[in-house]
């Protein structure tokens, strides 16, 4: 087991206008890319991910990364 000194969460969330417009937008796949690989280069390790749901302004439901990382 890797132990790690220092820990970020990150919070990366689907759009909100594709959401209500097309009912889903997906989440931002090159974004979360480019944010992790800046992470990366500053020595941050992935330790865990999930994907949450939640509701988005009454009818709607929108979805989140929430990356740990450690170094």
């Amino acid at each position: 087991m890797t132990r790690f000194s220092e820990y970020k969460v990150v919070h990366i969330v689907e759009g909100g206008c594709g959401t209500i417009l097309l009912g889903a937008s997906g989440l931002p796949i090159q974004r979360m890319e480019a944010e992790l690989n800046k992470y990366a280069q500053d020595g941050w390790q992935v330790v865990f991910q999930f994907v949450e749901q939640k509701r988005f302004m009454l009818f709607w439901t929108r979805e989140a990364v929430i990356v740990t990382l450690g170094r």
